[in-house]
């Protein structure tokens, strides 16, 4: 049987103590959950979340990093930072990241590289604008991302990428893709991953689903037969909505 990846990205909310209360509800309701499970608080948090997730199924993440090892880099958290705190995974190219703070293809691609070059299994996020969707430029927008952000990545380290689909105008304003409009950019992800690597590794590929993803509409996402899981904002930020789309079957 087929297992997802169900992520949650906290993003700029919660305190400290706030975070750990949320990470030991969430190791508890979640305990014998047979997907693969993440959750990425606020850098001020991971140290903390970090204690509290020892020894349970659930993979502490990142929710983004610097793209450099160490240096004069004021304000930025590097990869050897996160990794000697047991961070295991990062998200990349978070559309909030791409739209709001101006990051482009090459500085994710350079992140993408240095997470797999220290062990984190980074999660590359793609997704286009309503603007892009209306003027027909879906494929090449997400094409773009796609390739651009796997640049240099060998056949052997993809086998630790996780790609999210993010469609821009579905986060945080309570539209959702329709599962079929969902599954068939997932798809089309699939075709950029064939020309790339083969159809073997395409195949392979966890693609996320993110965009107002909650648990009325979780089951029927995950149902579709390219989504292989979830990169939730929102409704991550409670246990009672984030551990039933993990609990989807």
């Amino acid at each position: 049987m087929r297992s997802y990846y169900i992520a949650g990205n906290w993003k700029m909310h919660k305190t400290v103590s706030e975070s750990v209360a949320l990470a030991k509800e969430l190791k508890a309701q979640l305990a014998g959950c047979k997907e693969k499970l993440l959750v990425a608080p606020a850098f001020t948090s991971l140290a903390a979340v970090a204690e509290v997730l020892k020894g349970s199924n659930i993979v502490l993440g990142a929710q983004n990093m610097g793209p450099e090892e160490q240096g004069a880099h004021t304000g930025e958290v590097s990869v050897l930072m996160l990794k000697d705190i047991g961070v295991r995974a990062v998200i990349l190219g978070h559309s909030e990241r791409r739209h709001s703070y101006l990051e482009g293809d090459t500085l994710i691609n350079k992140k993408v590289l240095l997470a797999l070059k220290h062990g984190i299994e980074p999660i590359l996020c793609v997704g286009e604008t309503l603007e892009e969707r209306e003027a027909g430029k879906l494929e090449s927008v997400i094409g773009t991302q796609v390739k651009e952000g796997l640049k240099g990545v060998d056949a052997a380290a993809l086998k630790a990428v996780t790609i999210a689909y993010e469609p821009v105008w579905a986060i945080g304003t309570g539209k959702t893709a329709t599962p079929e409009d969902a599954d068939a950019v997932h798809a089309y992800i699939r075709k950029v991953l064939a020309g790339l690597y083969g159809e073997v590794a395409s195949k392979a590929m966890c693609i996320q689903y993110g965009g107002s993803v909650k648990p009325d509409n979780a089951a029927q996402l995950m149902a579709k037969p390219n989504i292989d899981g979830a990169l939730v904002g929102g409704a991550a930020l409670k246990a009672e909505s984030f551990a039933p789309i993990a609990l989807f079957r």
